[in-house]
């Protein structure tokens, strides 16, 4: 029973990391915010991995691990990425509080639909990857206008039922997929590390990866709307 209640510690770990990026963004240290939200990243990556082996579902019956990790992941991929938006200025000021709020909102619903999460493992619309994308605007340092539009899709992707890979668990090219997602971060950590002044070769490979996965996730979901 105490490594099942580690597992959950593990996971609830990922709240303290984020309230750490919140108090780094208030301080203009943006570099330090995207480091503990590479932290948060990593422990839900693996925190699936260690409760399903510690058999917490069946040692702590009347512990929601589920809503657990849901609550992290809207504090860490949710919250924190839309406070950045705001006060690092991703988009024009006068937008800014707007998108905050549609990042917000729209992931409200994603997070607490019944089949926000398939039987057979995939996600149902965006799945609220936005620290990741916030994290890709910065670097690229593109216009505010193109900003706000690429945020305003997503926000509104939440909404429309495309199927997504859920990248360590969809059984369809589930190895060459946690492969090059792997290879994926080790660049992602690159570009960090790089921060501010990312090569923009590192982050132009870097990007090959996410298109890979919106690919594979629309080819699927197409397949699936056929049968």
């Amino acid at each position: 029973m105490a490594s099942a209640w580690l597992v959950h510690l593990y996971t609830a770990s990922s709240a303290l990391f984020g309230f750490l990026a919140l108090t780094r963004i208030f301080y203009d240290r943006y570099r330090d915010a995207f480091f503990w939200l590479a932290v948060t990243v990593l422990i839900d990556a693996t925190d699936g991995l260690l409760a399903r082996r510690a058999d917490v579902a069946s040692r702590l019956p009347r512990f929601n691990g589920a809503k657990l990790d849901d609550i992290v992941d809207y504090v860490t991929y949710v919250l924190v990425p839309a406070f950045f938006v705001w006060h690092a200025l991703l988009v024009p000021e006068r937008w800014a509080v707007a998108v905050a709020s549609a990042m917000l909102l729209s992931s409200a619903y994603g997070f607490n639909r019944d089949d926000a999460k398939t039987a057979d493992h995939f996600y149902t619309g965006f799945p609220s990857y936005w620290n990741i994308v916030v994290f890709y605007l910065y670097v690229a340092g593109w216009p505010l206008t193109v900003n706000l539009a690429i945020l305003l899709l997503l926000a509104a992707l939440v909404f429309v039922p495309i199927r997504y890979v859920y990248p360590s668990r969809t059984p369809v090219l589930r190895t060459p997929t946690v492969v090059l997602g792997v290879l994926w971060g080790v660049l992602m950590i690159a570009m960090l590390w790089q921060l501010p002044a990312v090569s923009r070769a590192i982050f132009w490979a870097s990007l090959l990866f996410p298109a890979y996965y919106v690919v594979l996730s629309l080819a699927l979901a197409l397949r699936h709307d056929r049968a």
